[in-house]
């Protein structure tokens, strides 16, 4: 029997709708902001993953909201080894859950979170020179490192299922330094994360491109049309088509652009959602070595203003030859459903190169 250890960050990724680079220190401001709590949603489909694809699989958790109620929930009864010493929970009760799976002797631990909670789970084993395997399920704003799963179900898959691990690097970003527009990523650890055969269900590491895209963003600040809503999310190239259109964008915000000026900079899921028209066009670059078009640092961009919106992806074409092919994790799967297949992007002023969004 495969027994598995699972904790769940309950307050990762609210801060992402409502326009915050990251919700560490900001709790109650994203819940001022309105943010919902996404963590118990992605565990409920990494969990359900993990009860269909394994023959005999046992659960260890922490007591609510920490993993206890959603693995009950998910059909397993749980294992409860610890409480959490706070209501939402502390980076100092995850590391305690994790030395508590140790001790218990999990084959594998399945986190929930993003790169703080997955620098806490490696802090943990490191510091009880342990072996045992980690693998994140993506549910924070930063999702960086390469111990995460492409999707939740696909955590669940690998967790139900490996035979094998890797080396795999946890990394971190300071969040003050994000949200002033630089990013300053620092390695936090290295640990073992299972892997299995075929399709590759983990994320690869966020990587730097060199690359003119000068001309890409001149093409596109072309193609504008007077009434046409343009949403334009984060990274360096989209920050280049701002630039050509003539307005200050936020580099690592998401801004609203019509006929000439913007609408919002820097928003939030629902101003972004106030300000679409009857025509609109969301454009988005994948994270370099990842691939991700949607789901990683571009959470504002909801499923609901993509439903509403014509997508379009832009990239050099030296990203997209690393990249290979395009991901979604939107969060619904109907959205993530609907995006998947051969996607047109511009590479250039008028060049353009079919990839495959799976």
């Amino acid at each position: 029997m495969r027994t598995v250890g699972v904790v769940v960050n309950p307050i990762a990724g609210m801060g992402g709708r409502v326009g915050l680079k990251g919700t560490d220190g900001n709790v109650a401001e994203a819940r001022e902001r309105g943010a919902d709590q996404r963590a118990p949603q992605r565990a409920r489909t990494a969990l359900d993953a993990l009860r269909d694809a394994a023959g005999d699989v046992s659960v260890v958790t922490y007591d609510e909201p920490m993993g206890g109620g959603v693995a009950a929930a998910a059909g397993f009864t749980p294992t409860v080894v610890g409480h959490p010493t706070t209501p939402a929970s502390t980076a100092a009760d995850t590391r305690a859950a994790v030395e508590a799976f140790i001790d218990h002797g999990v084959d594998v631990i399945l986190f929930v979170g993003g790169d703080g909670t997955a620098t806490d789970v490696a802090t943990a084993v490191t510091a009880h020179d342990a072996s045992v395997p980690v693998l994140g399920v993506p549910a924070g704003v930063k999702v960086y490192s390469a111990v995460f799963a492409v999707q939740p179900a696909a955590a669940g898959r690998v967790a139900a299922t490996f035979e094998d691990t890797t080396t795999r690097e946890v990394s971190d970003i300071d969040e003050g330094a994000y949200r002033d527009g630089e990013v300053q990523t620092t390695l936090r650890g290295v640990v073992a994360t299972p892997v299995t055969e075929g399709a590759d269900a983990l994320q690869p590491a966020k990587q730097a491109y060199a690359g003119t895209t000068g001309a890409l963003a001149a093409g596109v600040a072309d193609s504008v049309r007077d009434g046409v809503t343009y949403v334009l999310g984060p990274g360096g190239t989209l920050a280049e088509i701002a630039d050509a259109l003539g307005v200050s964008g936020s580099p690592l915000g998401v801004d609203v652009y019509r006929d000439g000026a913007l609408v919002v900079r820097d928003g939030s899921a629902s101003e972004i959602t106030a300000a679409l028209g009857t025509d609109n066009v969301v454009y988005v670059s994948p994270i370099g070595g990842q691939g991700f078009v949607f789901g990683r640092g571009n959470d504002q961009i909801s499923p609901a203003i993509i439903d509403r919106s014509e997508v379009r992806v832009v990239a050099s074409p030296q990203k997209l030859d690393q990249t290979g092919v395009l991901r979604v994790d939107t969060g619904s799967e109907d959205t993530d459903a609907s995006l998947r297949g051969w996607q047109r992007v511009r590479t250039g002023r008028f060049e353009k190169r079919l990839v495959n969004v799976v």
